[in-house]
């Protein structure tokens, strides 16, 4: 009998937790969609991203000398990438207005699988083909 249960537990583990890995990648494309449509509107009403050292924390509270700040615009704090990191921001980016990336679980540039860098110039838009 525990042979059995150790054979299916050798079998069921890898998916489960492949399909966790998928998932946490997932969540993290969407935070990154999320992010960058508050970003979007913060810039409608200052008229710039944020700066890298103001930070993504521009989307909570108003940072020094900007008038036309509307916010907050996040209903909760920044969040953190699903493997408990804060995303990397940077702003002007290298590949657009900004740069938002999370590294994936083992938080290093480059990888794949679950290690894949997530990144806010390649993220899908629900609905639209990759």
């Amino acid at each position: 009998m525990v042979v059995i249960i150790g054979l299916l537990a050798g079998l069921v583990a890898p998916r489960y937790f492949g399909q966790v890995g998928k998932s946490n990648v997932n969540v993290a494309r969407a935070q990154i969609d999320a992010l960058g449509k508050a970003l979007d509107q913060y810039r409608l009403d200052v008229g710039s991203y944020p700066t890298t050292e103001q930070g993504l924390q521009a989307l909570v509270s108003r940072p020094d000398g900007v008038d036309r700040w509307a916010g907050p615009y996040l209903q909760k704090q920044v969040p953190f990438d699903p493997w408990g990191r804060p995303y990397s921001y940077k702003s002007p980016g290298d590949h657009g207005d900004y740069d938002l990336v999370s590294y994936g679980a083992d938080g290093q540039p480059g990888g794949t699988g679950e290690n894949v860098d997530i990144t806010s110039w390649e993220v899908v838009q629900p609905g639209k083909p990759r």
